[in-house]
C-alpha cells in the first residue's frame, strides 16, 4: 500500500466522528481545481504503512474512525486488505471516491468493508471533462451513486462550487442524482499546487459561504438533504 500522506486529527472529514485521513496516491481524473495535485503529479512523499499501522494501534479509543482519500483509493490494488487490517484495530472507515469504479464500491459493500462514503459529483454530466478531463465519464459516477442509494449505506455526495458553476449548473446537477441522504456544496479555494495553463481559470472569484447558502433553497426543491 502507497500512503502518501496522514492528517492526524479532523472533526471535519468524517460526520459526527473523530479521524485521521490517509492519502493515497494516483488519479484517474485531472480537475483543474485539485487540491492534492502533488497525489496526481507524482511529487509525493511516501509514509511506510508500519508507521501508520503504529500511529492507529497507539491511538485506539482516542480516534473513532479512518478516513481513506486521495487521489482516488479505488485505483489502489491492495485497497480493501489495507482496509480489512485498519478495521481489525477496531476504527470506521470512511471511503472517499470520485465514483469511477462501481465495482469497487459494490466489493466493499458485499464485504461491510466500510461504515461510511462519499462521492464527489463534480459538474453537470454534459459539463464532466470540461472539469475533469478527457476520460471522465459522469455516467459512471451515477451508476456508483445509485449503488450505494439502493444498498441503503450510510453516504453523502459533495460537489465543490468552483466559480465555473452557475446556480442552473447545480440545479442541473440536483436532478441528475437520485434523492440523496446528504448532499454537500462545499466552499471552493484557490488550491497551492496548480497547472500555469490553469491560473486563470482557478483565480476567478470565488462564491461566498453566504452565497453557497442562498442556492440551496433552489437545490432542496430537487435534494431536501442539501446543505453546506
Amino acid at each position: 500500500m502507497i500512503i502518501a500522506g496522514i492528517a492526524k486529527s479532523s472533526l471535519i472529514d468524517y460526520p459526527g466522528q473523530v479521524a485521521c485521513v490517509l492519502f493515497l496516491p494516483g488519479c484517474n481524473y485531472d480537475c483543474f481545481y485539485c487540491h492534492n495535485r502533488s497525489l496526481i503529479d507524482g511529487t509525493y512523499e511516501t509514509v511506510p504503512a508500519e508507521d501508520i499501522f503504529s500511529f492507529l494501534k497507539k491511538r485506539v479509543k482516542q480516534l473513532d474512525g479512518v478516513v481513506i482519500t486521495g487521489g482516488e483509493p479505488t485505483l489502489q490494488q491492495d485497497l480493501f486488505p489495507f482496509i480489512e487490517d485498519i478495521r481489525a484495530l477496531g476504527y470506521k472507515i470512511k471511503l472517499d471516491t470520485n465514483g469511477t469504479s462501481p465495482k469497487a464500491v459494490s466489493y466493499a459493500l458485499a464485504e461491510d468493508l466500510c461504515d461510511y462514503y462519499a462521492v464527489d459529483y463534480k459538474a453537470p454530466a454534459s459539463r464532466y471533462t470540461e472539469f475533469c478531463g478527457q476520460n471522465a465519464d459522469a455516467a459512471t459516477v451515477l451508476q456508483t451513486i445509485r449503488i450505494l442509494k439502493d444498498s441503503g449505506a450510510q453516504f453523502e455526495v459533495r460537489t465543490t462550487v468552483i466559480p465555473q458553476l452557475t446556480l442552473n449548473d447545480l440545479l442541473c446537477m440536483a436532478r441528475e442524482l437520485p434523492p440523496l441522504p446528504r448532499y454537500v456544496l462545499n466552499r471552493y479555494r484557490k488550491p497551492e499546487k496548480y497547472l500555469p495553463c490553469d491560473k486563470p481559470k482557478l483565480e476567478q472569484t470565488p462564491y461566498t459561504q453566504a452565497q453557497i447558502a442562498a442556492f440551496l433553497p433552489a437545490i432542496r426543491a430537487f435534494q431536501p438533504n442539501a446543505t453546506t
